[in-house]
């Protein structure tokens, strides 16, 4: 990978907007190393989403840049996710997560005008049972999305913010001002 000074502009000026943006508070973001093989330019974060001080999701956001284009991409920036996250147990054999998740990342993006292309991406849901020697804690559940998409405008701090804004709605977070019944349960006893 080229050092950060020889980085084209367009490269640079999409990781000074995912560094600017900043999240609600309950998604911590951190800068890791980013994937190599992938693109000749790569910047990456992680993503922890706490409720109640657990950890309920993380996700990895790579910003990919080649200067010469990929076709499949239809531009030479690409954003590509993996996010996993806790599930109720009794979320997890729903025929319609599926499709509500992929609209959490759509939505967030749309709502965030975040303006994109080629996006695609899998959802899969997974539920987990430990027996003999793994045998004891409860049946677990857990969503995972996989996608990429290509940003057409250069203001890749709105991708992120919608980036986030699936991250907490995959978390289960509500709104951003909107305090759930049983956080008001609790303040109020």
């Amino acid at each position: 990978m080229a050092t950060p000074s020889a980085a084209p502009e367009a490269f640079t000026r999409a990781v000074a907007g995912l560094r600017a943006a900043a999240p609600r508070p309950e998604i911590l973001l951190e800068e890791i190393a980013a994937p190599q093989r992938l693109a000749p330019y790569a910047f990456a974060l992680s993503a922890t989403v706490l409720r109640d001080g657990d950890e309920v999701a993380s996700g990895r956001l790579i910003l990919l840049h080649d200067p010469s284009g990929h076709d499949s991409w239809r531009g030479d920036v690409r954003l590509v996710t993996l996010v996993t996250a806790e599930l109720e147990p009794d979320m997890a054999g729903d025929p319609l997560l599926p499709a509500v998740a992929w609209t959490w990342l759509t939505d967030a993006l749309e709502q965030h005008d975040a303006a994109y292309t080629a996006i695609g991406g899998t959802i899969t849901q997974t539920a987990s049972t430990r027996f003999g020697e793994l045998a004891g804690p409860v049946p677990t559940a857990d969503l995972e999305v996989r996608a990429s998409w290509t940003p057409t405008s250069v203001d890749t701090a709105a991708h992120l913010l919608g980036w986030c804004a699936m991250l907490a709605s995959t978390a289960g977070l509500p709104p951003p001002g909107v305090t759930s019944l049983s956080e008001r349960h609790r303040v109020g006893q």
